[in-house]
This record gives C-alpha cells, structure tokens and sequence, in this order.
C-alpha cells in the first residue's frame, strides 16, 4: 500500500490536515524569511528606536511592538499544533463508530470488516501526530528566537541612549 492509498483511506480528515499542513508550513517558511531579515536589519532598528525615544519606558513599549509584529503568524502555527491531534483523534472516533457499525449490520462473521473501520482510525490519528509534531517543535523554536532577537534589540538600544 502506497502513501496514496493511506490518505484515502484516511479520507475526508486527512485531506483536511494535509491542507493544514500546507498552510502551517508556509507560515513557517515566511517566518524564516522574516526573522532572518530582522536578524540582518536589527541594527538600523535599534538605531532608528533609539534616535526617536529617549525614555526608557517608551523604548520598551516600541521594542514591545517591533517583537509583536515578528510575532505575526506563530499563533497560527500553535492552533495547527493544537487542533491537528484532535482532528486525528475524531477521525479515530468515527473509524471505531464505523468498525461497530459494520459490525452490527454484517455479525461478527468477517473480521476484515471490522479492521478496515481501526486501520482508517490509526491512520487518523497517525495523520494528526504527523502534522502536529513539527508545528509544535516549529513554534517553540520562532519563540525562543523572538525571545532571543527581543534582548538583543533591547541591548543595542538602550547602549545608544
């Protein structure tokens, strides 16, 4: 059985974290892109904070709205994280409540009727796991970077005041 033939046997469900993954992973991409240039540009960000705020609290309350614009997106990201395992979780619930349903309409006479209903469940489930793990892991590495970014902006403006 090919990588095909388990996604429609997933159906529905899978197709909708395949398309979640889609969406997560672009969002991703773009926070690589983002954060690497803000990397390059912190420099000319701090001297620009620097230049037009003199005290201290109002230097932080703009390095607070530079962070929460890089921040864009990552909470996209964790809902991904979130939701995928429970879509794969209610994919499992339907495919044990079409394994009983088949079950009750055919005996118990074949059980291949039966485990087509679980291994549609597992590969439910399988599908969420899949999309959340790297969502997860993604979203905690763009927060320690912003958090990482956030002390150093903070340090480079507030030696140039």
């Amino acid at each position: 059985m090919d990588l095909l033939d388990y996604i429609n046997r997933g159906g529905t469900l899978v197709y909708i974290l395949i398309g979640l993954n889609v969406i997560g992973f672009s969002i991703m991409l773009f926070k690589l892109y983002v954060l690497s240039s803000a990397k390059r540009n912190m420099d000319s960000t701090a001297n620009l904070i620097a230049s037009n705020f003199v005290n201290k609290d109002l230097v932080q309350n703009e390095i607070n709205v530079e962070i929460k614009k890089l921040e864009l997106g990552l909470n996209t990201i964790k809902i991904i994280a979130s939701i995928s395992p429970l879509i794969g979780l209610l994919g499992t619930v339907l495919g044990v409540l079409e394994a009983f349903d088949a079950i009750s309409k055919s005996g118990l006479g074949d059980p291949t009727i039966f485990s087509y209903g679980i291994s549609v469940a597992l590969i439910t489930t399988v599908a969420g796991m899949i999309v959340a793990i790297p969502h997860y892991i993604g979203y905690n590495y763009f927060i320690g970077i912003l958090d990482n970014l956030e002390l150093k902006l903070t340090g480079k403006v507030l030696s140039k005041i």
